[in-house]
């Protein structure tokens, strides 16, 4: 099985970029978008002057208990700089949410509750709407993110959308919102109280 195919059976269809759109990036993006694939992990990020955005990872199941994880996020944090990644909200009836969760927990990560992010998928045309999680070597404020979020979402997500799918992503106002009084559990407090 290629990095591709590794990804495409771990992700919903709604979250995953094409393998053309991908590989354009890696080609074309080279400086900014990397590949870190291995036996048993993928790992697709975006590395920019001040942060770092993780867009996938992928640990094979055989390999999970093994540190795999912890150890690529650590090979991301001595970057040191915020390094930003999307998830899904917890579903309890899905233990995977839930795990993968856990895990950036323990990885020292932030859920950034003042920012919105939803979008239409341009596979499945249904809305997705993700949670942003943060770690930062500084105490990086969520209005820093929201900005970092926003130039992600238009060199990375929307690079070429036309070409690959044929229609445009929204654009990255009706996508992402910032609102210090949006009214979300903090994800990390809700595990908490669940255990």
């Amino acid at each position: 099985m290629n990095w591709f195919e590794k990804l495409n059976q771990y992700f919903p269809i709604e979250e995953m970029k094409s393998q053309e759109h991908m590989e354009t990036l890696l080609k074309e993006k080279g400086d900014v978008y990397h590949k870190d694939e291995g036996e048993k992990h993928v790992l697709m990020y975006a590395e920019f002057p001040t942060f770092v955005f993780i867009d996938y990872v992928y640990v094979s199941a055989a390999a999970r208990g093994e540190g795999l994880g912890h150890k690529l996020i650590e090979k991301m944090k001595q970057k040191n700089k915020p390094i930003i990644l999307e998830v899904e909200p917890v579903d309890y009836e899905d233990s995977d949410t839930e795990k993968r969760l856990r895990f950036y927990q323990r990885e020292g990560f932030t859920h950034a509750r003042s920012i919105g992010y939803s979008r239409r998928s341009l596979a499945t045309d249904e809305w997705s709407q993700l949670e942003i999680l943060y770690w930062s070597p500084e105490d990086a404020d969520e209005e820093e993110i929201f900005e970092q979020m926003k130039q992600m979402y238009e060199e990375i997500h929307t690079y070429k959308d036309e070409t690959f799918y044929g229609k445009s992503y929204q654009p990255v106002d009706e996508v992402l919102k910032i609102d210090e009084k949006r009214s979300v559990t903090n994800m990390m407090d809700e595990l908490d109280d669940k255990k």
